[in-house]
Order: structure tokens, then C-alpha cells, then sequence
């Protein structure tokens, strides 16, 4: 820190003269530390105005003028690392993961001593699903700080992901301790202590065929999320299918882990009354993989199942691969396709295909509601568009769906659909379910 003296004006009648060279010097003296007291200051101004005019066009997503900005410091001064630390956040926020990884990397192997910018690498890894890369950054931002509040939290959020509910927990504390007003760890902590998530959903289905009476179907399932690894689900479904009534009972368990996506497994139970399956059995393989936050995919996620239909006089199994695109503005596109072998009591077991593709979007919405939309169109033979549409029949279907958010633990969904069937045959489906979350 430069102490600024204050100026000495030199009178008439001043011991001192001021002569020649003696006066021209002192004069230097004068200008060079005016200059001290006055570059810093400026300097520290113009450096903290480029960094928040690059939050600016963040903020904005102005990502190209945001890295040009970045761009232009880095060239003034190359060595600086604090400079390509934020050519590193830049990349991260506009969702260019491996080019901040490896960014963060090279300001790493020239600073080591720097938690932010281990903090910042965890963040990185965080986001590319490298839990295990990520708690490993971050413990290193925390050896080298560990009295700062945000690290911890940090840690805790890594830990919370990874399914370590209990550290997490002890790592939400001590951000408290170290900050009692931090509202992130509050809520970490609330978060942390919650437990199990539930939904508890009801539904109800209608078919009206034009050469039958209607079919419905009421239902009730609840899906428990017991940990970040376990999920569980049961279903029951009553059924009144042209005056025949039945029921059925339908679980499944789910594993989840970070590398390999998701196995699911489960099975179903019902009083069948020659109208649906005696029993039921099936599997799910899910894998995504995220590829970017500003490209027109986002991310893409791939599922396989396979179902077997036990039912009175027919036994069916399908195998389904369903393909989840995610684009831009929470936009999705599903495709998905099933091929069936159908074996009925006195015929040959032959196969099937069918096949649906479907567009959801968000629509609008008002405070905490959210309104979002969805079109379909499925084709084939045996057309698994509709639940348990199972026979020796081709279709189209033409349908679409709405989703209302009413608040962060309820929902309300509904849709309908046209199919136009072989034999000049229709159904109109529609239906409803409300959820909530808990």
C-alpha cells in the first residue's frame, strides 16, 4: 500500500531556497509519487470493469462477446492465470465442459495453490457426471482453504450427488459454522435431511371404440425415490373392459448408478378375467449421456426393455428401443419402436413392428406454473401407443398431451388421441392424472 504524502507548499520566507537542480528534483519526487497513489487505484478500476462487464454478458449469454472480452485480457497479460481462470469460468457457463476441463487443467499445472480454481475444475467434472474426479478437486480446494464457507458447501452438494447423504449432511454443518447467514447451506442442509421423495399419483383412461363398448381404466401408483441409487414403484390398475371387470398389481425396482445408467426390473399380477395379462415380467436398460448446453442437442438417452405378456389364450413379448433427444428450451424428441411375437392359441407366433415419435415443448407460464404440451403419431401392427393394445389389428394414432405445473409438489396431466384402425374401426382415448410430490 502506497501512503500518499500530503503537499508541502514551500513560502517566500522559507529557510529552504530552491535552486537549479535541487528544485527540479524535488518536483520528480513529487510527480513520481502523486503517480504511485493514483496507477494502482486506476488499474484495480479498469480491472474489476472487464470482469463485470463479462458477468454482464453472461448474465445475457452473450458467450462470443463475453470470451471476446476474456480474449483480449489474456492477451495483454499471457501469464496471468487469474486471467485464464476466467476464460475457464466463461467456457463452463456457456456450457463448453471439456474445453473448460481442460483449461482448468492448464492453469493447474502452472498454480496448484489456488482453491478457486479446484473448486471451479470440481464444478466442471460435477456437470460431466465425474463424481469421483470432482470429490477429489474439491477436497484439494478444501486442504488449501478450509476456513472458507463455499467449499464446503461445494463438497457437500459433490457428496449429495454421490449418493453420501451422511457426509453431505456433515459438510452442510460446517459451511453453517463458518457462515451462520449462508442461505445455500440452509437449504443444502434441508435438502441433505430429507430422505426419501415420493410421488403419489391418480389416473383414469378412456377408450370409446366404435365397435364396442368403452373401455376404462382407473389407476393408482406411488413412486418412492429412496436414495440416489434405489427407486421402487408399485401400480394398480382397475379395469371394466365391455362390462368384464379386472385388476391388476404391477412393482418394479430401480438401480441407479452415474456410470452406467439405470436397470430396471419388476412384474405384474392380475385377476384377468380373459380381458388382460395373467402376469407380467420386464426389464429396462437407460444410459444419457449429456452432450452440451448450447448446441441444438443437449443431451440424448437411450432405453431397451423387454415385456412378456402372459395372457389366458396368448403369450406376447415385446422388445422396445425408445431414443430421448433433449434440445433447446426444455424442447424433447422421443422415438420409439417395439417389435412384438404374438403366439395365440392355434396360430403361428410371428412378429410385428410399431413404432411412435413424439414432440414435447413448453408452452407458458405464470409464477411458480408451468404449462407444457406435447404431439405424437404412432403406427403399425400391435401398436403399443396405448396400453395394453394388444392383437392382430394396424393402426395410426394421432394424439397429443398437457401438462400443467401447479406447484413444485403437484401436477396435473392429461391427453387424448385418434386411431384409425384396419376394418374401418376407430377408438377415441383420452384421459387424466394428478400428482403429488412429497
Amino acid at each position: 500500500m502506497v501512503v500518499c504524502p500530503k503537499p508541502v507548499l514551500w513560502g517566500a520566507h522559507s529557510p529552504l531556497i530552491w535552486k537549479g537542480k535541487a528544485k527540479g528534483l524535488a518536483l520528480l519526487v513529487l510527480i513520481v509519487v502523486s503517480l504511485a497513489c493514483v496507477l494502482p487505484s486506476s488499474a484495480q478500476s479498469q480491472s474489476s470493469d472487464w470482469q463485470a462487464q463479462v458477468r454482464k454478458y453472461a448474465e445475457a449469454k452473450d458467450w462470443d462477446s463475453a470470451m471476446r472480452l476474456v480474449e483480449q485480457e489474456i492477451a495483454r497479460a499471457p501469464e496471468d492465470m487469474d486471467v485464464r481462470a476466467w476464460r475457464a469460468r466463461v467456457l463452463a457457463w456457456s456450457g463448453k465442459l471439456p474445453e473448460a476441463e481442460k483449461e482448468y487443467l492448464e492453469i493447474l499445472k502452472v498454480s496448484l495453490t489456488d482453491p478457486d480454481n479446484w473448486m471451479g475444475l470440481a464444478s466442471v467434472y460435477v456437470r460431466e457426471g465425474k463424481l469421483a474426479e470432482a470429490q477429489r478437486a474439491i477436497s484439494t480446494a478444501e486442504e488449501l482453504d478450509p476456513k472458507r464457507s463455499d467449499i464446503h458447501a461445494a463438497r457437500a452438494r459433490i457428496l449429495r450427488a454421490g449418493g453420501q447423504t451422511k457426509e453431505a449432511q456433515s459438510e452442510f454443518r460446517s459451511a453453517l459454522n463458518l457462515d451462520p447467514g449462508s442461505a445455500e447451506a440452509h437449504e443444502g442442509l434441508l435438502s441433505a435431511r430429507r430422505g426419501a421423495q415420493h410421488e403419489l399419483r391418480i389416473g383414469q383412461d378412456n377408450d370409446l371404440l366404435s365397435y364396442s363398448d368403452g373401455f376404462h381404466d382407473e389407476w393408482l401408483s406411488v413412486v418412492s425415490q429412496w436414495t440416489s441409487h434405489w427407486t421402487t414403484s408399485a401400480t394398480g390398475n382397475f379395469y371394466q373392459r365391455s362390462g368384464v371387470e379386472a385388476g391388476k398389481l404391477s412393482g418394479s425396482v430401480t438401480r441407479h448408478e452415474s456410470k452406467w445408467g439405470a436397470l430396471t426390473v419388476g412384474g405384474a399380477i392380475g385377476h384377468d378375467n380373459a380381458v388382460i395379462p395373467k402376469t407380467e415380467a420386464f426389464f429396462e436398460l437407460d444410459h444419457g449421456w449429456k452432450i452440451g448446453e448450447t448446441g441444438f442437442v443437449r443431451g440424448v438417452e437411450f432405453t431397451y426393455g423387454q415385456h412378456w405378456y402372459w395372457y389366458q389364450s396368448a403369450r406376447i413379448l415385446s422388445l422396445t428401443g425408445t431414443t430421448l433427444v433433449y434440445l433447446p428450451q426444455n424442447w424433447t424428441f422421443t422415438l420409439r419402436t417395439t417389435g412384438s411375437r404374438s403366439a395365440f392359441s392355434g396360430t403361428n407366433a410371428e412378429w410385428r413392428p410399431s413404432g411412435i415419435a413424439r414432440l414435447g415443448f413448453p408452452l407458458t407460464h405464470w409464477g411458480d406454473r408451468r404449462l407444457s404440451g406435447n404431439v405424437s403419431f404412432a403406427a403399425g401392427t400391435e401398436n403399443f401407443a396405448i396400453v395394453d393394445q394388444i392383437g392382430s389389428f394396424a393402426s395410426q394414432t394421432y394424439g397429443g398431451g398437457l401438462r400443467l405445473q401447479i406447484t413444485d409438489r403437484q401436477d396435473l396431466t392429461g391427453f387424448a388421441g385418434y386411431q384409425k384402425r384396419t376394418q374401418n374401426r376407430t377408438d377415441t382415448v383420452f384421459g387424466m392424472s394428478y400428482g403429488i410430490h412429497f
